[in-house]
């Protein structure tokens, strides 16, 4: 199942344009939505989840009609926002085996079984019986993972998913995200170039309300090899050195402040080639140094 994006633009009251003719196509596993905070990442969210309207454009997911058969998205849907609440004084079970009834689950006996299943599967099923209050961020968000996965929906959307967790329950929630991928079309929206890094084959860098480059990760990051170079600068010599070079970004590494610049060939004796990653690819999309194209889409089966 493909889900397929074209021309979705959205403009609130406010004269924001949120969205601007936005056209992605993401197939079955995980695909990472990157971009800064306000690029439009969780209006885009909130579409596909059937929560809000486009001003124009049409989804399609398989043979659904996201924008007109809004019931049929939602009973294969699962979604985990990025802000979500729950009832603090009961425990995981209780509330699972709830959401599971709205979820249309009737039989009792059935609810038990997906019940139990779905918080082994989130390695929640030793603190069933503790009270939602007492949960880390971590395990709140693999709570909202097991009521995101109640249905075995086809679609998964998680907006900022790892935001606020420790580096051990970060860890742990990624782990559990690469597992859903195997067999859903998995949207994970995210202003964390790690997380885009470490699950996803494929991806897209919004910024304003634009895509600005869709891509392989790491057909991305060779195409930059050779073009980043690196720099100590002091902090009273950064605007001499960006009015003089393209400066995709400055930070400090162990008390030294490191510039990396975009460059086809050697900006400088200063400079040292430097071993591209995904932030820097990110960086040089939003800075306008790379972008505004797609890569097609291979066929199926072939390399």
């Amino acid at each position: 199942m493909t889900l397929q994006i074209r021309g979705i633009s959205k403009t609130y009251p406010n004269g924001v344009q949120a969205l601007k003719d936005v056209a992605l196509t993401i197939p079955k596993g995980m695909y990472g939505l990157l971009g800064p905070n306000g690029a439009g990442k969780s209006t885009l969210m909130r579409i596909l989840a059937t929560l809000q309207e486009p001003d124009g454009g049409s989804v399609q997911l398989g043979e659904i009609d996201v924008l007109k058969q809004k019931d049929e998205v939602r009973q294969t849907l699962g979604y985990l926002p990025q802000e979500f609440g729950v009832y603090p004084k009961v425990n995981a079970e209780e509330l699972l085996d709830y959401f599971a009834v709205l979820k249309g689950v009737g039989s009792r006996r059935a609810r038990q079984g997906v019940v139990e299943s779905l918080l082994r599967k989130t390695n929640l099923w030793d603190v069933r019986e503790q009270k939602l209050s007492g949960y880390s961020g971590g395990m709140r968000q693999r709570f909202g993972v097991a009521v995101a996965l109640l249905g075995n929906p086809k679609l998964m959307i998680v907006d900022e998913p790892t935001a606020g967790l420790d580096p051990a329950e970060r860890v742990r929630f990624l782990n559990l995200l690469s597992e859903l991928g195997e067999a859903s079309v998995v949207l994970l929206s995210t202003h964390i170039v790690e997380d885009v890094s470490e699950l996803c084959t494929r991806m897209a860098i919004i910024d304003k309300g634009e895509i600005l480059l869709e891509a392989e990760p790491l057909r991305a990051i060779d195409e930059l090899q050779g073009r980043i170079w690196s720099c100590e600068v002091s902090r009273e010599a950064q605007d001499d050195l960006e009015r003089g070079h393209a400066v995709i970004s400055t930070k400090l590494y162990a008390g030294r402040t490191v510039a990396h610049v975009y460059c086809d060939s050697t900006p400088g004796p200063a400079f040292e080639p430097a071993k591209p990653d995904l932030e820097d690819v990110y960086f040089s999309a939003v800075t306008g140094r790379i972008g505004r194209r797609r890569e097609h889409q291979r066929p199926e089966g072939r390399p």
